[in-house]
């Protein structure tokens, strides 16, 4: 039987030279693979009560939205400044070179709700730390942040060390 990671396509010396690339369209273009994808996700939300799943754009989306399906739960789109069109609350986060930032409607979450983060992949953490903050901001708790897969040697875990993490996949590299 296979695992969710005979679908992740790796892709050497990507973007720049020395770097393994995971690549999850791979995944999510197989029947197969998309299916395990969201169930193994979902099985790593065994017990854990929630309210709300949230995704950051734009995999987060992907995986977010049938897994919010499945255990019949809204979603809410975190997503890039200026793409939202009610009121929203925004945090500003580190890139590697610069800076980026996420909006969420101010409505989106209520105070008190649970809160289940999702995107495709963990690398340094700062997305979902800010995708956090953007909770945390409109009362709700973050519960649990999952994701399918995780970089461990660039450290995201650390960032997010006050935040439950779940990862289905994990390489040891960057």
């Amino acid at each position: 039987m296979k695992k969710v990671e005979d679908y992740i396509r790796t892709i050497p010396d990507f973007p720049e030279p020395g770097i393994m690339f995971r690549d999850v369209t791979s995944v999510v273009q197989d029947a197969d693979g998309l299916k395990l994808a969201i169930d193994e996700m979902v099985k790593l939300l065994d017990g854990v009560e929630c309210d709300v799943i949230a995704g950051a754009e734009s995999r987060g989306f992907i995986f977010g939205m049938p897994i919010a399906y499945l255990l019949h739960k809204p979603f809410v789109l975190i997503r890039k400044a200026g793409k939202l069109p009610c009121e929203t609350v925004s945090e500003t986060y580190d890139l590697e070179y610069g800076t980026a930032t996420i909006e969420i409607h101010k409505d989106a979450i209520q105070p008190g709700q649970k809160v289940v983060l999702v995107d495709d992949l963990i690398a340094t953490g700062g997305t979902m730390k800010a995708a956090a903050h953007l909770v945390e901001q409109l009362g709700g708790e973050v519960v649990k942040m999952l994701f399918l897969i995780e970089l461990a040697g660039l450290e995201g875990r650390k960032v997010l060390s006050n935040y439950e993490v779940g990862s289905v996949v994990c390489y040891d590299g960057k």
